[in-house]
């Protein structure tokens, strides 16, 4: 069940907030929602499972393009664990999600338990931004779920063997059904913030990587990722050779995390991070 807490600036932001034990909070990726996790869900060992829409998305208030930034979405997140009571956490964070979790390890480090990364590192491939460009902020094409459910294989390149069940979920799962066709979750704007946010040179993110230094750390690649590199990868562990890691077959961005490889590298995270 979800619910809605009041952040600083007074933005009304969904969350749920199930189960008890170790804190996990999910972070879902730029356009998606807390139902990012709801393959996750039934793999999971008992643990306190958290998650939110980020301001703009799902249930959670549309404040403006000015304020759908990762900095503004990682004091949401604060404000969250704040809200909860919850002291620190251990934090899987989906694309987005992920340059939260760092941006907070070098912020907030004593808030975190360990961290895990869905197909994010410290650099993105410029090819994988540019296939977002092309969708952020824009209703699709197709009419109904089920028109989706069948261009999705052909739109999501680098995904195979996935079942058209699933391709029906994620159709189901981020885009809402009306009598003129199929609509996004989030407030449109968030395309301006997004363009906004990679218009000029890009940041040096490594030092947010690095500041997880100590703390328990996971990576999961789907294998035809566009948007984070092998190489990019392979200097991660370079940097930490700790890393808990997996490379999920037949996925691009982003691995739907029910994965065998996925459940295992993250059943591995949680097991470090008690």
């Amino acid at each position: 069940m979800t619910a809605q807490f009041t952040a600083r600036d007074g933005a009304r932001l969904a969350f749920a907030d199930e189960g008890e034990g170790l804190p996990l909070l999910c972070l879902p990726g730029l356009t998606r929602t807390m139902a990012d996790f709801d393959y996750l869900r039934p793999h999971l060992p008992p643990c306190r499972l958290i998650r939110m829409d980020y301001r703009g998305r799902g249930a959670s208030d549309w404040t403006g393009a000015a304020t759908y930034t990762v900095p503004q979405e990682a004091q949401d997140a604060l404000a969250l664990l704040d809200h909860l009571g919850v002291a620190k956490a251990a934090i899987l964070g989906t694309s987005r999600g992920g340059l939260i979790g760092m941006l907070l390890a070098a912020l907030a480090r004593d808030r975190m338990i360990g961290l895990c990364l869905n197909d994010i590192g410290p650099e993105i491939h410029r090819p994988g931004l540019t296939r977002i460009f092309d969708y952020v902020g824009r209703n699709p094409a197709s009419k109904t779920h089920e028109a989706l459910a069948e261009a999705l294989p052909r739109n999501m390149p680098g995904f195979a063997n996935v079942p058209a069940d699933r391709w029906l979920a994620e159709a189901r799962l981020h885009y809402t059904a009306t009598d003129t066709g199929l609509k996004i979750t989030y407030d449109p704007a968030l395309r301006d913030a997004f363009l906004a946010a990679f218009d000029g040179p890009p940041a040096d993110l490594w030092p947010l990587y690095d500041a997880c230094a100590g703390l328990p750390l996971a990576l999961i690649r789907g294998a035809n990722s566009d948007l984070l590199t092998p190489e990019t990868a392979a200097e991660m562990q370079r940097r930490r050779p700790d890393l808990i890691f997996a490379e999920v077959p037949d996925r691009a961005h982003i691995p739907f995390l029910d994965e065998a490889e996925s459940l295992t590298a993250i059943h591995a995270f949680l097991k470090a991070c008690a």
